[in-house]
């Protein structure tokens, strides 16, 4: 038998930690190995108890979760921590910040739910996974993603030299980059988008699994870092060069042609995979629009979120690149397209902006792409 997760619960508040412990301790694999009440104590204890994961609290007297997220790094590089945040305006900022500093994770405190039976059953739901995400040893591997099958008649309207072209511009223009990402997405993020210069020739369209509140503090943070502009996208946005559009969390984004520009539209359709906003849907989206013109990038994160996606960037003719599992803080969402045989290039976070930079400059010429820096 499967030894138990051993959890490190810190928190200020008696009442949480309660809540969480009885979350925690309701599943047979987990059990919770100490509780601290600051991080000050967290950090003397992690050596006596030993845990595998520390759900981390960010507001805290003596030493809060920031500065015990800063230290626990020195001590203990490889430790998984779970951020437990509020769903705020500054829950999501200091969640953000803990997150480039190396946190794992993070599950948002339950609000407004009623009673303390929802409140665990919440933590239940959010949590537990997590926790045996970053302990894998006790769950099975996840099921391999089941393709819609793809009619392969083409519809009358469509040219018979159709797939022809598509088959040979398979190393054609990208005129769109598409992102995927989720657990462990800003720190990817931060490592990808800053470093990409202020002449970037096309747009980048990108979801990452975030609550409403979060994305607007992601896209904050890595637009201070970046040259090129980074937004959380809002409906009727025009893309173009030199920009990045983050779908709003709770939110699908897809793009739609008007006129001879390409704008951003919102929905609150039904959640894809368990997520809204869903990589799917964007990634349809683009294909439809853009066809062989498509880079799709598959970056670290949980679940599956993102390979039907790339089998129809595919089947226009666009391609997808992934990250590497050693450098995924979970290898989930690009695994599963690695396991598809859909990835045309497997790259560790470090090489993934200049191979972007490089993808970008194909086809174009030094004096348009000077034109588009203008």
């Amino acid at each position: 038998m499967s030894r138990k997760i051993r959890v490190l619960v810190v928190d200020d508040s008696t009442v949480i930690r309660r809540l969480l412990t009885d979350a925690l301790s309701s599943d047979p694999a987990i059990e919770v190995a100490g509780i601290a009440a600051n991080g000050k104590i967290a950090l003397a204890k992690i050596p006596q108890l030993n845990p595998d994961i520390v759900t981390l609290d960010m507001e805290m007297p003596e030493m809060d979760g920031i500065t015990t997220l800063v230290e626990l790094r020195k001590l203990y590089p490889k430790l998984p921590v779970i951020m437990f945040s509020t769903l705020t305006s500054k829950g999501a900022e200091a969640t953000i910040d803990a997150l480039s500093k190396g946190a794992n994770d993070y599950v948002c405190k339950p609000a407004n739910v009623g009673s303390v039976n929802a409140a665990i059953t919440n933590v239940k739901a959010e949590l537990i996974p997590k926790v045996k995400m970053f302990c894998p040893w006790t769950s099975p591997p996840p099921a391999p993603v089941q393709l819609r099958p793809v009619a392969r008649t083409q519809p009358a309207s469509v040219q018979p030299s159709f797939l022809t072209t598509l088959n040979k511009n398979r190393a054609a223009k990208i005129d769109i980059i598409a992102i995927g990402v989720s657990t462990g997405g800003p720190n990817a993020l931060q490592n990808i988008i800053p470093f990409l210069p202020a002449d970037f020739p096309v747009p980048i369209v990108l979801v990452q699994h975030m609550p409403a509140l979060f994305t607007k503090h992601l896209a904050e943070r890595l637009n201070g870092l970046s040259s090129l502009k980074v937004v959380e996208a809002s409906a009727g946005d025009a893309i173009h060069p030199g920009g990045v559009w983050i779908a709003p969390g709770d939110y699908h984004m897809t793009l739609k042609r008007d006129g001879t520009n390409v704008k951003v539209a919102l929905n609150q359709g039904t959640p894809e995979n368990s997520c809204r906003p869903a990589v799917d849907v964007l990634f349809r989206s683009v294909a439809e629009l853009y066809g062989p013109s498509v880079l799709s990038v598959i970056l670290t994160g949980m679940g599956q979120d993102g390979a039907r996606g790339c089998d129809t960037i595919r089947e226009a003719g666009g391609r997808t690149l992934i990250q590497d599992e050693a450098t995924s803080i979970v290898w989930g969402m690009p695994g599963a397209v690695f396991r598809l045989g859909l990835a045309n290039k497997v790259l560790p976070l470090t090489k993934i902006a200049d191979e972007l930079t490089r993808e970008a400059q194909v086809g174009r010429s030094k004096q348009s792409l000077a034109t588009q820096g203008a």
